[in-house]
C-alpha cells in the first residue's frame, strides 16, 4: 500500500514527529507519573509540558495541504465540482474517517478514567461523563457547547472536521477555480492578521485558518515548477502577521508551510532503514494521538496505586505508555483500514 510520502516527500516525517511530540507533551502535562518524574529535570519537563504544544500547528498545516490536494488542487485548472451530492459525500467520508477511531477512543477514555477514579485520587482524572457530554463529543461540538473534554487533544478533531467542511463548502459553492481560491486566501489573511489573535474564537475554524490556509497555499505552490516566488509570498505574509503580533504558533505554521511549499524534501534527513518506520508512525499518527491519553491515564493509575511516588516505576510507566500507545494506535489503524484485494482475486 502506498504511503503519503510516496508522492508527497516529507509529509510522513512531519506527521510522525509532530504526533510523538504531542504525545510526550500530554504525558508531561497530566497524571501522577508526570508529577513524580518532573523534579528530575524540572526545566526540561516544563518545556515539554508547555511550548511543545505548538507542534499541533504541523498537523493543521499538513491537514490543509492534503485537503487542498483533493478538494482544490489547481485553481488555474478547475475540475467539475459534483454539486450538493458530492459535497455531502465528502463530508460523510470525512466524518467517518475522523469519527470511527475518535468514538472508540472516547469510550476507552471513559473506561480509563473510571479505572483511575477507583484506584487513586488525582485532580487530572476526568469525572464520570454526563449524557450531554457524550452526545456533544459524538458530533464534535464539545467545545462549542461548553462540555468538558473526555480526553486530551479532542479539540483538534472538532477543528479538523470544521476546517475540512469549510473548504469543501467553499468548493461546492464557488467551484474548484479562482473564486474558491480567492475565498480561501482572504480567510487565511483575515485569520493571520485578525481572527487568530482573538482567543475567544479558538473553538471555530476561522481562528485556525492562519495555519490551515497556509497549508492550502503550500500545496498550490509545491505543484508549480518554480516554487520560490510562491514560497516567498507565504513567507512575507507570515512575517507581516508576526509584525502585527508575535505568535510562536504562527511562526511554526509558517516554517512548516514554507518547507512544504518547497517540496518538503525530508528524506535526505532520514536514513534508508528508518524510512519504513517513519512512514508507519505517520500512518498510525491519528490513532496514536487519540489513544495515548487513555493509555497514560490507566497506566498512571496502576503505577500510582502499586508504587506511589516512586521514580523508577514512574519512568518505566511513561515508557510503557509510549510503547503501548503506538502499538494500540497501529492496531486500531490497521483494523479500520480497508484491505486491498490482490489482483486476479474476487
Amino acid at each position: 500500500m502506498r504511503t503519503v510520502s510516496d508522492s508527497l516527500p516529507g509529509i510522513d516525517l512531519a506527521k510522525a514527529l509532530a504526533s510523538q511530540v504531542i504525545l510526550w507533551h500530554h504525558f508531561a502535562l497530566y497524571g501522577p507519573m508526570s508529577a513524580t518524574v518532573a523534579p528530575l529535570a524540572a526545566d526540561f519537563w516544563d518545556w515539554v509540558a508547555g511550548p511543545l504544544r505548538w507542534a499541533v500547528q504541523v498537523f493543521l498545516v499538513t491537514g490543509g495541504y492534503l485537503a487542498a490536494r483533493s478538494l482544490l488542487p489547481a485553481p488555474w485548472a478547475p475540475r467539475p465540482g459534483g454539486g450538493a451530492g458530492r459535497w455531502l459525500q465528502r463530508l460523510h467520508q470525512r466524518t467517518l474517517r475522523l469519527g470511527q477511531p475518535f468514538w472508540l477512543a472516547m469510550l476507552l477514555a471513559i473506561a480509563a478514567a473510571a479505572l483511575a477514579r477507583e484506584l487513586i485520587s488525582d485532580g487530572d482524572t476526568p469525572a464520570a461523563p454526563t449524557v450531554a457530554q457524550m452526545l456533544a463529543h459524538a458530533v464534535f461540538l464539545q467545545d462549542i457547547v461548553g462540555q468538558p473534554a473526555l480526553s486530551a487533544g479532542v479539540w483538534y478533531v472538532a477543528i479538523d472536521w470544521q476546517l475540512y467542511a469549510l473548504l469543501a463548502t467553499l468548493v461546492a459553492l464557488l467551484g474548484s477555480g479562482w473564486l474558491a481560491a480567492a475565498a480561501v486566501s482572504i480567510l487565511t489573511v483575515l485569520s493571520i492578521f485578525w481572527i487568530n489573535r482573538i482567543d475567544a474564537g479558538d473553538v471555530w475554524a476561522p481562528y485556525f485558518m492562519a495555519a490551515y490556509g497556509l497549508g492550502v497555499m503550500a500545496w498550490w505552490v509545491s505543484s508549480q515548477t518554480r516554487r520560490w516566488p510562491g514560497t516567498l509570498l507565504i513567507a512575507l505574509l507570515v512575517v507581516a502577521g508576526l509584525f502585527i503580533e508575535w505568535r510562536p504558533r504562527l511562526t511554526l505554521a509558517g516554517l512548516t508551510a514554507g518547507w512544504l511549499a518547497l517540496g518538503g524534501a525530508a528524506w535526505p534527513l532520514v536514513g534508508m532503514r528508518l524510512r519504513g518506520a517513519v512512514a508507519a508512525l505517520a500512518r498510525w499518527s491519528y490513532a496514536v494521538f487519540l489513544l495515548h491519553y487513555p493509555v497514560v491515564l490507566a497506566v498512571g493509575a496502576l503505577v500510582a496505586w502499586w508504587w506511589p511516588g516512586q521514580l523508577v516505576p514512574a519512568i518505566a510507566g511513561l515508557l510503557a505508555s509510549w510503547a503501548l500507545s503506538i502499538a494500540l494506535g497501529a492496531g486500531l489503524t490497521e483494523w479500520l483500514t480497508p484491505r486491498e484485494t490482490p489482483k486476479g482475486k474476487p
